[in-house]
């Protein structure tokens, strides 16, 4: 499965950055910055969120976009009103990394989600010193105590947690562990088939006072309104945002589509 592809080589690229910046130091560095939660907080909106990411390319659809020009695409998302941008950092497979992060960061005052597989506590260090708002944590990745656990130290450093489940039993364990954002991924990660169908079926199992995005396969305003009849209060859209011609045109128009 590709995930544990992604998992394992994750792991190795924390061992390597081990090496190069202790733990110990990178824990004291971090927790001295400022503690904002301003991630969650671009969320709660009375109308559906949008967060817009910036991806190179994707297991499932390769590279989409063969020039990348990362920095003018976080500009255009932050001019079109983009509630958060997600930033994706994992260098094999979507082709990111943190200099793109730490690139963007400076330029646009919009909250940022680095997007990344966490496994380890030191990847949450390191996010905060990139300067993100938020961190993903995927359950199908880390179970319900090591969930909670790193939710403490996100509360300790002021970052957001989107934790995202693909059934039951992970958003079960999402809740338990005190998520307080789950993220309900369209995409089957085994054959990656998309079904929307999945997020209406589990919104019903996150509390109310919990937000519920919806990740992954959106590719036009009918997914959007189908996703807001789900009770999404955000969406992340990634590839359909990638591939437009006009990305605020198309914005836009799932701006409206949620309505």
């Amino acid at each position: 499965m590709i995930l544990d592809e992604i998992a394992a080589y994750a792991i190795q690229r924390v061992a390597t950055a081990k090496e190069l910046f202790p733990l110990e130091k990178l824990r004291d560095a971090a927790l001295q910055l400022p503690k904002k939660q301003r991630f969650k907080q671009a969320l709660q909106t009375k109308e559906m969120s949008f967060i817009c990411e910036v991806k190179k390319a994707s297991p499932s659809k390769g590279v989409l976009s063969e020039d990348f020009p990362y920095l003018s695409i976080a500009k255009e998302y932050q001019s079109a009103g983009a509630d958060c941008i997600s930033c994706l950092t994992e260098p094999k497979w979507f082709m990111g990394s943190d200099e793109i992060f730490r690139t963007i960061r400076e330029v646009v005052s919009t909250p940022m989600l680095r997007k990344d597989f966490t496994v380890d506590e030191y990847q949450l260090y390191e996010s905060k010193m990139l300067g993100a708002d938020a961190v993903l944590l995927i359950c199908a990745l880390l179970d319900t105590r090591t969930i909670a656990h790193y939710l403490e130290i996100c509360d300790a450093l002021g970052l957001s947690a989107l934790v995202e489940a693909h059934d039951e039993a992970e958003i079960e364990s999402a809740v338990q562990a005190g998520a307080q954002m789950i993220g309900v991924n369209n995409r089957n990660l085994k054959d990656f088939t998309v079904n929307f169908e999945n997020a209406a079926r589990l919104r019903e199992k996150i509390p109310a006072n919990v937000l519920f995005v919806a990740e992954s396969g959106v590719s036009g305003t009918k997914d959007i309104a189908c996703l807001k009849a789900a009770g999404a209060d955000a969406v992340l859209v990634g590839e359909a945002l990638m591939k437009a011609a006009n990305r605020s045109a198309l914005l836009e128009e799932f701006r409206r589509a949620a309505l």
